[in-house]
């Protein structure tokens, strides 16, 4: 798919579902309510420089340049702002060849990521070339099902983040996809994937009654949906309680809205992920009541084009 292509396809598929739409429910927003913004990526894989405009898919699109002119704006716009990553910083150009993500790091560490999770690719030099760079990150990495046991890269990913945002307290974990058939044994020697449908049950019940959080995310590279039977963001939307938001990556689905899940406890789950190489920047605006519950959510794609140079 061309640039052009993509570009009108995309607002085919996102007509009526930009900023002033709204998905209102429960509680109505009142005039103490808040309004905090989810800006997210996924498998941004070394694209450090635009796609060139002879590029056969995607010309001219992306770049670090742009995506951080593009976060300086929306944050002037509401500072009360996460950015958040779903995985997938290593691999895909020559900037990684020859920097091995340091370069990438630093970068996203300019652009004020809040929290990054592991993605399968994050392993390609293996453990040990994760801990040789990730002193470059000024950013807290969090992986909850994979066990890092006793390596380095344990040190540095934590479990699960809690951060207070306008007085919104917002739990983070992170789930990673299994090794199996995708990362050579050797290459993540030391650390092992647990179940991620049991890992996300148990860590956002320990997020919501013990440490009370208002808000729970889940920055998940396990891939948005599959045709067999391998567990995907929408099997743990369904089957996990009590997250507000899934932020996808691994399957480089460009979803022109999020998917909401409505469960028969009442709960709600929103899925969202922005394809891959940082060509488009994900935003949800969540607006909470005077009680600290989410009562509409508003959500918006940014295509990273010349237009933020």
């Amino acid at each position: 798919m061309n640039r052009r292509a993509f570009l009108h396809n995309s607002a085919i598929f996102g007509a009526g579902i930009g900023l002033g739409s709204i998905i209102p429910f429960g509680s109505t927003l009142g005039n103490t309510g808040t309004r905090i913004t989810i800006l997210h990526t996924n498998d941004t894989h070394a694209r450090i420089e635009p796609f060139p405009d002879n590029a056969p898919n995607y010309a001219g699109m992306g770049g670090v340049a742009r995506r951080a002119t593009l976060i300086r704006k929306l944050r002037a716009e509401n500072p009360d702002s996460l950015l958040l990553d779903a995985g997938d910083v290593f691999q895909g150009t020559p900037y990684f060849n020859k920097f091995n993500g340091a370069l990438d790091f630093e970068v996203m560490s300019k652009m004020g990521y809040d929290a990054v999770t592991i993605g399968n690719h994050e392993f390609d030099n293996g453990v040990r070339g994760f801990e040789d760079v990730m002193s470059k990150a000024r950013f807290p990495f969090v992986s909850t099902n994979y066990d890092f046991g006793t390596t380095q890269m344990g040190l540095r990913v934590q479990k699960f983040l809690i951060r207070q945002v306008a007085g919104v307290k917002i739990g983070i974990f992170g789930l990673g996809v299994s090794f199996e058939n995708l990362v050579l044994p050797h290459l993540h020697r030391g650390v092992t994937c647990l179940d991620p449908v049991e890992i996300a049950a148990e860590t956002t019940a320990h997020l919501r009654e013990y440490h009370r959080c208002d808000m729970i995310i889940c920055l998940s590279h396990i891939g948005y949906r599959y045709n067999d039977n391998r567990v995907s963001d929408r099997i743990v939307a369904g089957q996990v309680d009590g997250i507000d938001l899934i932020i996808g990556g691994h399957t480089h689905t460009f979803m022109p809205e999020p998917e909401l899940f409505e469960k028969t406890d009442g709960s709600r789950t929103w899925v969202s992920q922005v394809g891959f190489a940082g060509i488009v920047l994900g935003r949800l605006d969540f607006h909470f009541d005077r009680q600290r519950r989410v009562a509409s959510v508003q959500h918006h794609n940014y295509h990273v084009t010349e237009s933020y140079t």
